[in-house]
């Protein structure tokens, strides 16, 4: 009752309730109808839907829709055209897009996708603003059993591509000739102190730098002998490829690739400083008992493809074999000839390097340089590689974890040039103001004020127990490795280990871990060291167990354990005291 109208009825004395008469309105005049009616609206919002033929597409461009236009639903099919928005439906005609629909997925991809061009081109501008047109840089590092050629083909690279002169070379030869050592004198290149010089064994990291026509390449020359690996995995963390030199000489390869040779250690180890590609380098196939056969080659190729897939490299995409002589320089620059070796028809070495895909590199993130080296030269110098970021000439930096505070006085590239920034990737030297070369160590990281590298005391792993005579139990001390520091820890804690059936974390601890098993500990250092969570930075977050000479883990950080607040409580409680 509610809804009938109060003007419908009237009372009449007499008659009760009367209808009342309506009033008669005009009829509304409606033009006849010539053509079909438009179709009614709808509610999604179309881009480029049913359209008339393209000839009645075409004058929107040159007669923009006016102000005073009625709506789309209540014109005729001739005035279609000038919907709002017309530029957009032509674009979306010219993509080749004859139907779309607008939707919040597809917005979410295009601004991605815009955002990532944008990302390049930012890369490709920020390049350009730093070094102009340069060449892309890539850090080496030649690793290997001990007298597998190391040196010597860095040296001799060095001479092929003009770094070291003839006349150098010749003065090398002279002096190697009246010590003893002949054909030693290409290595003298790289191994330039007395001790490694009479022993032909490298000690330190070398460093040199080379350009080829489209690139620049820093040498990490590492140390082969077991005594030195510590200095291997600063070398080798330090790197973007790792070029395996393997000895084709009978007998030499063998005593390198067995157990307890260096060979299998050097590309495990390269795996967990960071390494992706590795270029296993089969050398002194000029020697007598091999004479460039092709038998040996593939001999040693089969022996090393199952090693390196257990060591975590995919053989079909990270790893690449190639035949050299270090020592005559054949396939180093050059490919070999047919007459020297009729069956190798690939690349030589350095073309090959050339053609590597590059590796990505975090120029937008946050600066972190480990430092590798310090020294004092009209102020204090530390050395090091790029892991993210870059920097410039006058920028204040924070030095972890002692949190000191420096400002970049000088920056220095390869070759000793001085240069106003750097950028991720580089080995640079940086001469530094406001701290002293005896407050620094290796494994200090320099890094951005505004989002330093973390410094923990302790921290969550995951580890790959690799070899071990007795089993690891809670209090298990070792020396762990990471990017370029090595500290004593204490496994405080195994929390977990992992099912080789299914892979799952077990839900009570282990009360030990024994080889091949793969575990979650707690790790407790004395002082606080500088790392990332692996997922965060993988080269700030893989690390290596080393005990009694011998590698005994390998491991990732996945969690870290912020100490300072508690450490504060507990000396605020131990201090407190309460009068009665």
């Amino acid at each position: 009752m509610s809804k009938l109208s109060a003007s419908a009825f009237e009372f009449v004395p007499g008659k009760g309730l009367v209808q009342t008469q309506p009033s008669l309105r005009a009829p509304i005049e409606r033009p006849e109808q010539t053509e079909a009616p438009p179709p009614p609206p709808t509610i999604s919002l179309s881009i480029g839907g049913s359209k008339p033929p393209p000839p009645a597409q075409a004058p929107p461009t040159t007669n923009p829709p006016t102000a005073t236009q009625t709506p789309p639903a209540s014109t005729p099919q001739t005035s279609k055209p000038a919907t709002p928005k017309p530029q957009t439906t032509i674009k979306v005609e010219q993509a080749g897009t004859s139907s779309k629909t607008f939707t919040t997925e597809k917005a979410k991809t295009d601004a991605l996708t815009v955002a990532q061009d944008v990302k390049d081109a930012a890369d490709r501008a920020v390049l350009e603003d730093l070094y102009g047109d340069v060449k892309e840089h890539l850090n080496i590092v030649f690793i290997g059993h001990v007298d597998a050629g190391k040196s010597t083909m860095g040296g001799n690279i060095l001479y092929l591509t003009g770094m070291v002169d003839k006349r150098t070379m010749e003065k090398y030869e002279k002096e190697a000739k009246e010590a003893g050592r002949e054909t030693w004198y290409l290595s003298w290149a790289l191994d330039s102190t007395p001790q490694e010089r009479n022993k032909g064994k490298t000690v330190e990291v070398g460093r040199a730098y080379f350009e080829t026509d489209t690139r620049r390449y820093t040498i990490l020359d590492a140390p082969g002998h077991k005594t030195y690996v510590p200095s291997m995995i600063s070398g080798a963390a330090q790197a973007d490829v790792a070029i395996l030199v393997v000895s084709a000489r009978k007998g030499e390869f063998e005593t390198g690739f067995e157990k307890g040779g260096q060979t299998r250690e050097h590309i495990m180890l390269v795996k967990t400083a960071g390494v992706s590609k590795v270029v296993i380098v089969i050398n002194k196939m000029d020697d007598p008992t091999v004479q460039w056969e092709k038998a040996r080659y593939e001999e040693i190729k089969e022996k090393m493809i199952p090693f390196a897939r257990s060591a975590g490299f995919n053989p079909k995409t990270d790893v690449c074999f190639m035949p050299v002589s270090a020592y005559t320089g054949a396939n180093l620059k050059d490919p070999v000839s047919e007459q020297v070796c009729s069956w190798w028809d690939g690349p030589s070495f350095l073309q090959h390097l050339d053609k590597m895909p590059m590796v990505d590199r975090k120029i937008h993130a946050p600066l972190m340089m480990p430092v590798s080296e310090k020294y004092k030269d009209m102020g204090t110098v530390i050395v090091g590689k790029i892991e993210s970021g870059h920097l410039r000439k006058g920028d204040s930096l924070v030095l972890m974890p002692n949190k000191d505070v420096v400002e970049v006085s000088a920056i220095y590239n390869e070759m000793e040039e001085e240069v106003d920034r750097s950028l991720c990737g580089d080995n640079v030297r940086i001469r530094i103001r406001g701290i002293d070369d005896e407050d620094i160590n290796p494994g200090f990281v320099l890094t951005s004020p505004s989002k330093p590298i973390r410094a923990v005391k302790q921290f969550e792993a995951q580890l790959a127990i690799l070899e071990h005579k007795n089993i690891i139990c809670a209090g298990y001390s070792a020396v762990l490795h990471v990017h370029t520091l090595s500290e004593e820890v204490v496994l405080s804690g195994l929390l977990h280990y992992f099912d080789k059936a299914t892979g799952r974390k077990s839900k009570r601890p282990p009360q030990f871990a024994k080889k091949g098993q793969k575990i979650v500990a707690l790790i407790e250092t004395t002082a606080p060291i500088c790392i990332e969570k692996f997922s965060d930075y993988p080269q700030l977050g893989r690390f290596t167990l080393r005990d009694e000479g011998r590698t005994v883990a390998i491991g990732k950080v996945t969690k870290l354990i912020e100490s300072g607040t508690i450490e504060e409580t507990i000396n605020g409680v131990a201090n407190l005291n309460v009068n009665a």
